[in-house]
């Protein structure tokens, strides 16, 4: 079927594709937006469209004042509401009960730790039943990336996952927002370019790899916070938050 998927999705405008899996997935289609500004691209493109595409985003209870503002700006230029879905408040407060609120700088596990309850498990949730999943990844935005496909079965989560940006850079993503006056972070006219939570994300130097914002302590080869990438650890990181979750 992934086949099938990408002939009908091959030479045709976003507008068209994102109409096209509404109709082969009616109701079980959503788009998962951090409300960067590639993810307010794909938003605009669902919202003036009236594409019947469910749009959320991730509260990890620790984003920057400027990305709730966007949020508040989106939902008022469109007339339309994103989805909210927040981490179970058990988890976080033992976390940060037991380890601090800091603990993810300590190692590469506690921020892992951090990432799992905060995005992956309300991901996990906003995901429960559902077949594709939209995404506002680029290829260009890190080494791991580079590969990515336009659409893919992700084993993971049992869907498909289409990647409508995948071939633009970050200059075609500007442009898009400046001439459609689509709302965006103030933060990325100040060097930040790939913006999550607050005390993880920084803005980065002329020259310096994308991913350099993004737990900048970190080795910079393959930093991703685990919603689309699956390492050869994943099963000892769900057997650590399994035995986390179950001391609640």
């Amino acid at each position: 079927m992934e086949n099938e998927l990408l002939k009908k999705l091959e030479n045709k405008s976003i507008p068209e594709q994102l109409n096209i899996l509404e109709n082969e997935f009616r109701g079980k289609i959503v788009f998962s937006t951090s409300l960067g500004q590639e993810d307010q691209v794909i938003t605009d493109f669902i919202f003036k469209n009236n594409i019947a595409i469910k749009v959320f985003s991730l509260d990890t209870g620790r984003l920057f004042e400027e990305t709730y503002k966007v949020l508040q700006k989106t939902n008022e230029k469109y007339n339309q509401k994103i989805q909210v879905y927040f981490p179970e408040y058990e988890h976080v407060e033992k976390l940060v009960s037991e380890k601090g609120p800091y603990s993810f700088y300590e190692s590469v596990e506690n921020r892992k730790e951090c990432c799992n309850i905060r995005k992956v498990i309300p991901l996990n949730k906003a995901l429960s039943g559902m077949k594709c999943w939209i995404t506002g990844l680029r290829a260009e935005q890190s080494a791991a990336r580079n590969d990515l496909p336009l659409i893919s079965w992700d084993d993971h989560y049992q869907l498909y996952k289409f990647n409508p940006l995948k071939d633009w850079n970050l200059e075609q993503v500007v442009d898009y927002l400046r001439m459609n006056s689509v709302p965006y972070n103030p933060l990325h006219d100040k060097g930040f370019v790939s913006i999550g939570c607050a005390p993880c994300t920084r803005a980065i130097k002329a020259g310096e790899d994308i991913r350099r914002g993004r737990w900048w302590w970190e080795d910079n080869t393959k930093k991703e916070c685990g919603l689309h990438e699956h390492s050869d650890n994943e099963e000892k990181d769900k057997t650590n938050l399994s035995q986390f979750v179950k001391k609640i």
